[in-house]
């Protein structure tokens, strides 16, 4: 029998992950993963509360739906054991892979990638994907450093590590029209959602 303190550890941290399943536990809530490529990716938003994180308009029926938003500094540590805030490299990775290398710009920028990412309904004004890659992308909107909520339903950000400068780090953003995906780089004190991809 494992020590109480190593005992204590393993139920706070509640993670529980399986070669070749679809699926991981994290704080007692279990998320959808899709392996797309050589990178596994989370299939959901991020829904673990901790300080620093808020649900869209502060109503928690936005955050079962959306999952949570978070500032750049806790969205860098809230990921679980063996996995991780993915780098602007990570992202356009991931784009290359779904678009054949048909983007440009550095950060780069995919002209398709966001239709086949985005999920197959919940986005406003007809603007759902084909979800081709389990990925499941959902327009949580975003919150301002001054406190506004916008864009739920129409736009979604993740962020990323890579800063821009002190003051600003990057994004994935996703908007309900067309099929594009860009890196945005904003202040670390907006709230934005997070995908978490495996070691």
């Amino acid at each position: 029998m494992p020590p109480k303190h190593l005992t204590l550890a393993i139920l706070l941290l509640a993670f529980t992950a399986h070669s070749g399943e679809s699926t991981i536990t994290y704080a007692n809530k279990t998320y959808k993963t899709a392996k797309i490529g050589t990178q596994t990716w989370m299939a959901e938003n991020l829904n673990y509360e901790t300080e620093g994180s808020v649900c869209y308009e502060n109503n928690p029926a936005n955050c079962a739906k959306y999952g949570r938003l978070y500032n750049w500094e806790t969205a860098m540590k809230v990921c679980p054991k063996g996995w991780h805030l993915p780098s602007n490299a990570e992202w356009e990775k991931l784009f290359r892979y779904i678009d054949g290398d048909t983007g440009f710009g550095n950060p780069y920028e995919s002209p398709s990638a966001g239709k086949h990412l985005k999920a197959a309904s919940g986005w406003n004004e007809d603007g759902n994907g084909t979800d081709d890659y389990g990925f499941s992308a959902l327009p949580g909107g975003g919150c301002n450093p001054s406190g506004d909520f916008d864009f739920i339903g129409y736009f979604g950000s993740w962020w990323s590590t890579t800063e821009k400068n002190a003051n600003g780090a990057y994004s994935c953003g996703i908007l309900f029209i067309g099929r594009y995906t860009n890196m945005n780089y904003s202040n670390k004190s907006s709230l934005f959602s997070v995908r978490c991809v495996q070691d």
